[in-house]
Order: structure tokens, then C-alpha cells, then sequence
């Protein structure tokens, strides 16, 4: 597939890039000739970027969070946004969701490098509303990657869910995933990466 992806010269870009190449993606520079758009960038760069692929008439891939994906509901294209494209994070939301329903006192922890412009992160909020929302608590500092723990309390115990990212190319297998079926999901937006296994 011909894949425009911005951000690829950032973190999440630079470990997530060479793996869509090995698996035979084409990297393109711009939205000619792009089969797909896929974006890590920033928060204030994210609708433009997609704007300007939806005029191209190509359906994109987002990991940017930070951002508010409602005015892309009714794109003319499929635009696909997940808060988190490791496998490991989406089922640390499945699992805290499940365990909320029989330990509702839970709040959510999460770690990323004081880089991360966003806080909190979009997968402690969509952690958060899936649990009926949990309060949670950010933390910035220098030397993290990414970290979430959901912690769930009853009156003599305690269930900690927790997932670290320890390399940014644990995203790329969510991405490929999200390249593969992205053409065959409906236009408009779809969120949330459970929504493709």
C-alpha cells in the first residue's frame, strides 16, 4: 500500500516506519498517489492533516491524540483514530473496564516523557470513560515512555492493571492492522483499535 505518514521523523515515526516498510508498505512523501494517510504528529497538526487527505479522497490512520476527532463523524472517507495502537494497551482497557463492574473504586495512573504535549493521554481518557469514569492522574517526567496503571480497590484488596510500552515499535503491529482493514471500513470516523480484532 502507498502510505503518506506524517509524523515519521518523529519518535513514534522512527520506530514504527521501518517495520511498515519491511512488511511491504511504499512510504510517499505526499497525498498523490496515497492509498492511505497515517498520522502521528501533533494535536494542532492532526485536523489539518486530515482535512487535507479527505480533499484527496484518501482514508487515514490516526494515533495523535490530544485532539477533538468529532467533526470527522461524518468524513466522506474512513478515518480511523485509535488513543493507543499496542495490542497490550487495548486489552489493559478491556481488562480495567471488565474488572470496574466488580471493583468500581479505580483510578487511573498514567507516566509519559515530559515531551508528550498531551495530558491526559487519550488512552487513560478512553480507559477512563470505558470504566465509567475513573479519575486519573498524569505524570511528566524525563527518562518515561509509556506507562498506564489502573488500580482497583475493594475494602481489603487491591487489582493493579498495568501496561508499559518499552519501545515505540509496539504500535506497529496495531497500525498494520489498522492499514489492512482500513479500506473496509465504512466512511466516517471509526475510534477505538478493539474495533478491528
Amino acid at each position: 500500500m502507498n502510505v503518506l505518514f506524517n509524523g515519521r521523523n518523529g519518535k513514534v515515526g522512527r520506530a514504527v516506519v521501518p517495520l511498515l516498510e519491511e512488511a511491504g508498505h511504499t512510504l510517499l512523501d505526499s497525498l498523490d498517489k496515497a492509498d492511505a494517510m497515517v498520522d502521528f504528529t501533533r494535536p494542532d497538526a492532526v485536523a489539518p492533516n486530515i482535512r487535507a487527505a479527505i480533499a484527496a479522497g484518501v482514508p487515514c490512520v490516526v494515533g495523535t491524540s490530544g485532539w477533538d476527532a468529532g467533526e470527522f463523524r461524518e468524513a466522506p472517507v474512513a478515518v480511523f483514530y485509535a488513543p493507543n495502537f499496542a495490542i497490550g494497551a487495548v486489552l489493559m482497557m478491556r481488562f480495567g473496564e471488565r474488572a470496574a463492574t466488580r471493583l468500581p473504586d479505580a483510578e487511573i495512573v498514567e507516566l509519559h516523557n515530559v515531551a508528550k504535549v498531551d495530558a491526559p493521554s487519550g488512552t487513560a481518557e478512553a480507559t477512563a470513560e470505558r470504566m465509567g469514569g475513573a479519575p486519573i492522574h498524569s505524570v511528566r517526567l524525563p527518562g518515561l515512555n509509556a506507562h498506564q496503571e489502573v488500580l482497583l480497590a475493594g475494602e481489603d484488596e487491591l487489582l493493579t492493571i498495568r501496561h508499559d510500552v518499552t519501545s515505540r515499535a509496539a504500535y506497529a503491529p496495531g497500525v498494520l492492522l489498522a492499514l489492512e482493514k482500513l479500506h473496509a471500513l465504512p466512511p466516517g470516523l471509526t475510534v477505538g483499535l478493539e474495533a478491528l480484532l
